[in-house]
């Protein structure tokens, strides 16, 4: 009788991991840094009609690094999973910690259970009624989740952007047009060719206004911007 093949656990972990951090090194960078008035959300990504960045809830937005098809599972799940709280409680119960908390079971449980590991990394946050309030969470593959103040990237080159937005950023949040030109300069860093303007896809989470926070940024309103 022919023994079956035997995989050290750790060794199974070690390449799963492996695995994922390869198809997320080759997905595209996104960036969410905290400005004066809200929360800012920009992303490589040349596609005009495939978003990256997308709103979860009233003051949620959500975005993934990595296979489009498994982050986009992630976002509908979200987006059910917050639209029946909201109704079961109040609107006011559905928060970006709960919805983190939900997202890193589901990785972590499709991590190590799953014959193959979602090849995603995800970010969100919630813009608060004050700077203080708001709130950045970083979903790794394997479900882990870092708690971000100010600042954070997932995708492709998000270490060299991270290094060079930490050194840059001003300690109070910068405005606006402060704050989409650090994150521009930060695409460019090691970037060829270097990335236009019309590549990147750029939303925002306003607390100025009533309602809904998320709203897009086209391309002539960040060139003004810019301006």
């Amino acid at each position: 009788m022919a023994m079956p093949f035997y995989v050290s656990p750790e060794q199974m972990m070690q390449d799963r991991a492996e695995y994922a951090k390869k198809g997320i090194a080759k997905g595209r960078s996104i960036i969410a840094m905290e400005y004066d008035q809200g929360v800012l959300f920009v992303a490589d990504n040349p596609s005009a009609s495939l978003f990256k960045i997308s709103e979860i809830y009233d003051s949620i937005a959500f975005s993934g690094a990595g296979r489009y098809s498994e982050f986009e599972n992630l976002r509908k799940a979200g987006i059910q999973h917050a639209d029946m709280k909201g109704m079961m409680y109040s609107r006011e119960d559905v928060t970006a910690r709960s919805l983190a908390n939900g997202y890193s079971q589901m990785l972590g449980t499709i991590f190590s259970q799953e014959m193959k590991p979602y090849e995603v990394e995800l970010l969100l946050a919630q813009v608060g009624e004050t700077p203080e309030g708001n709130e950045l969470y970083r979903i790794g593959f394997d479900g882990s989740i870092i708690d971000e103040r100010k600042v954070t990237a997932i995708g492709g080159r998000s270490e060299a952007i991270l290094t060079f937005l930490r050194k840059e950023m001003p300690e109070s949040s910068p405005p606006l047009n402060m704050a989409l030109q650090l994150c521009q300069q930060a695409f460019e860093i090691g970037a060829e060719p270097k990335t236009r303007l019309e590549g990147l896809e750029i939303a925002l989470l306003d607390r100025t206004r009533s309602g809904r926070k998320f709203r897009r940024v086209e391309t002539s309103e960040a060139s003004g911007l810019l301006s």
